[in-house]
Parts: C-alpha cells; structure tokens; sequence
C-alpha cells in the first residue's frame, strides 16, 4: 500500500490544475484516470466540436460568396479531411496536458479506474489499476457521460451519442437527433452545413426550451432556414434496423428513416465505478454527489468537483470548482466568485451560428418576479439593429438586458446573435462586481461593436410588466 497526501479520481477540467497546484505545494498527489485525460471537453466535447464548427462555418460562408461579391464554384466539404483536422487539434491538446502533468514534480499518474474500498481510520484507501492507496484527502472529478434511453429495438441497431458521432469517418446522410437542447441542436447544424439531412425529434412544443420563447422561436427560423427539420411534440416510442439505416418509430405512429441516430437526451453521472457506498458518500435521486458550496460532500475529507456534483455543467464552472477549492487550501480570503460556489455568477452559450450567450434570469423568470413584488427593468434591441451586424450581414438575434430597479444591478442577459458566446462576458464579468448599470451606460465603447450598444440599450430599461 502507497500512502500519499492526496488522490484525484478523474481528469476533468478542475482535477489536471488542482493535482498541479497540490503538488507545487509539498504534497504528495496521485491522479487517476481510467480513460482519457481532459475529460470530455477535450476529448469529445468542447475541443473537437468546436474545431468541427469552424469547418462547418467556412462552408456556409463559402455558399454565401456572392453576397459578399466574392465569386467562388461549388462549393463541397472534405468530410475525412475536415474530421481529420479536428482530431489533429484533440491529439494537440490531450498531448499538451498530459505532457503538463508527466512533467510535475509530485505528481505520479495512474490510468486505470479509481475506486474506493474502505477507510483505514482517517484515511481512504483507493484502488486503481492493481495498486492501493491510502488518503487523507480524496477529490473526484469523474465528470458525466451521454445518457441513451432505453427503447424497445435499440440494441438492434447502431446508434450515436456526442463521442461516437465524432468517431464517424463519413458524413451521415440523414441523421436524425433525438433532443433539441444545446448539443442536439449545435450538433444538428454542424453535420447539416457539412453535408447531411438533418431531422431533430424533440419531446417539446418548441427547441431549447430553458430559453424565452422568443429566443427559441428565432434559433429555430434560422435552422431551418439551412434545412434542420424539426419533429416537435414527439418521442421515439420504438426503434428498428432499415435498409437505408434506422427506422424511428414516433409517438404519433408515424416512421422517420434515417441513415444513422443520434441522442442527445441529457447527461448522467459516472459514479457507478467508484464504489461510493464503501465510505458513505451521499448522492441525490439523479445520481449527482450533493455537495455544499466549497464541494465538501457529506464525508470529511472527500470533496466531488465539477460536473458530478450538479452545479454545473459546463467546462468553465468545473474549472472555476477548481478555483474556489484551491483559494480555500491555499488559505485564500476571496471576497468575490471564488469565496464559494453559491456566490459565483454562471453564464453559458449555445455554439450554434449565431451563437448564444446566456447569464443569470431570463425574461419569463423575470415576470415570475414581478408577479412575487420585485421591480424588474428590460431592454432589447435586435441584430437586425445593430450596424456591426449588418455590416457582417449576420443579422439573426437579438440583445436583451435585465436589471433589478431598486440595486440597479444585472439580474440577467440574452445575447443571440454575431459574437454573443464572447459578448456576454462583458454581462457576467459586470454582475460579478456588483455594480450599477449606470455605470456602464456612461462606458466609452468602441465602435463599430455589437458591445457599444450596451449604453444605449441601457438608456431603453422599462418596467417588466
């Protein structure tokens, strides 16, 4: 048995700098990971879908030549070359890391599959890849992975989540997607501009339906102005092989043929190799590690990080776990986000084209207020309005701000449009001082900008009705 300081299971976003900033310190530090370092935004997530992106972006604006006066022929997508550039950027970055990690003093990797059996008074022992550990301190970041609901006929045919997807080596003629959330309906856009007939299936009335109805009435004009196909109001009741690929019974009785199926139906946690029961770590129904606010769960000495513990469910807010955590060790005070994970201003964007940038309440919450006694502010102005987006004719969207009357601060914002992923910074970053909006309407912007029209808007705040 090896007796170290401390032992992280998985290599998410928050375990790689908080095994690095351990060691740097003194510690002896172990960090396992049974499958690839990085986690999923690296491996099959954020890296290689947003490398893809890009591919998919120059081919529409390649179609889209002649509105700029710039002739070009017709216009065809590599797809292996394409795939191929996006794996050549994951290999980059997984090497990098794991590189960053063989490097630090201190720090000894193990790539097999973490698992806890038992305690030997204040320590935890930890098996992994036929070695045992003893802890004082365990850290897991084990992350989630797709979920695929359980269907009559689904073991009978070949179906897609957001890794397999990316491992295919041709374009999908007609993909059908179940769920039209964020990595449904970025994934749905990417594969239609590089080639593939896109119908998306989703259980609701209308597509990312966390967002206002108008924000979700406008994302889907766009999409199908590029031929997605939505199937609303309908579930996959049953699933069957076909000559042509998958044939997708619908909850109306209708049958939708598709060459290959993708769900992207949600996320559960990987905490099922853990063997939490062996020190009593406790989870919710959904099988996240509940946690507090410094991500202590409810044995001491154990802390869960980043997506497992369902705060959050994004790279930056793992990362950001890793922050606060390492403030507190290092005997840090912050007195802003990094105090702990309940004081910390989350934003997130949708990676479609135009994408959407997205932090604190929407409009309907905000109405949900008034109704409660709060004075609440808005203003909007849409794309179609701003010069910077006319000039780029990327006109799709709209900005819309919020702002509680009595504290004069930014309760929330939508921005859908040009650079709203990059934009909404300037929102989050503002709620996180606290500061009034006032202050920000006497701003000195530079033009021409989506962001300069922050003053202006500002000067359009009404009464929420």
């Amino acid at each position: 048995m090896k007796a170290v300081d401390s032992v992280l299971i998985g290599a998410g976003q928050a375990a790689p700098s908080l095994a690095v900033s351990l060691a740097a310190s003194g510690q002896q530090v172990v960090l396992i990971e049974g499958n690839l370092y990085g986690g999923t935004c690296v491996n099959v997530g954020c890296t290689p879908t947003k490398t893809l992106r890009k591919s998919a972006r120059v081919a529409h604006l390649a179609r889209r030549a002649a509105e700029f006066g710039v002739m070009t022929g017709p216009v065809s997508v590599d797809f292996p070359a394409a795939i191929q550039r996006m794996r050549d950027k994951v290999e980059a970055s997984h090497h990098g890391l794991v590189q960053w990690l063989e490097g630090t003093e201190n720090l000894e990797l193990i790539h097999g599959w973490g698992r806890f059996e038992g305690r030997d008074g204040e320590r935890f022992l930890i098996s992994a890849n036929g070695e045992m550990l003893s802890a004082a301190h365990v850290y897991l970041n084990t992350g989630t992975r797709a979920l695929t609901p359980d269907l009559p006929g689904l073991d009978s045919v070949p179906h897609l989540d957001n890794a397999s997807l990316l491992a295919l080596n041709e374009c999908p003629e007609h993909l059908l997607i179940v769920g039209a959330s964020y990595i449904g309906l970025e994934l749905g856009q990417i594969y239609r501009r590089l080639g593939a007939r896109v119908s998306i299936i989703h259980r609701a009335g209308r597509i990312a339906e966390r967002e206002d109805d108008d924000i979700s009435a406008q994302i889907a004009d766009f999409l199908r102005a590029e031929g997605v196909e939505f199937i609303l109001n309908s579930s996959v009741t049953r699933l069957a092989p076909h000559a042509d690929g998958v044939s997708a019974e619908l909850s109306d009785g209708s049958t939708l043929i598709g060459s290959h199926i993708l769900f992207a139906t949600g996320r559960i946690p990987n905490v099922e190799r853990l063997n939490l029961a062996a020190v009593g770590v406790e989870t919710d129904k959904r099988g996240f590690i509940r946690t507090d606010a410094h991500f202590n769960t409810n044995v001491s000495g154990i802390k869960a990080l980043g997506d497992i513990n369902g705060r959050g469910a994004f790279t930056h807010t793992s990362y950001h776990d890793y922050q606060i955590a390492w403030a507190e060790l290092d005997g840090q005070q912050p007195d802003g986000q990094w105090h702990d994970a309940d004081r910390r201003v989350l934003s997130y964007a949708m990676f479609t084209d135009p994408p959407l940038g997205r932090v604190g309440i929407t409009l309907a919450q905000a109405r949900e207020r008034v109704q409660q006694g709060q004075s609440i502010l808005v203003a909007e102005i849409r794309m179609a309005d701003v010069s910077r987006a006319k000039e780029e004719s990327e006109t799709d969207g709209m900005l819309r701000l919020i702002v509680d009357a009595q504290s004069e601060r930014f309760l929330g914002a939508t921005i859908l449009g040009i650079g709203g992923d990059e934009i909404i910074a300037v929102i989050s970053n503002y709620m996180a001082t606290g500061a009034s909006y006032r202050l920000m309407m006497q701003a000195l912007p530079v033009h021409p900008t989506v962001a300069e029209f922050f003053p202006t808007v500002l000067a359009r705040l009404r009464a929420v009705d």
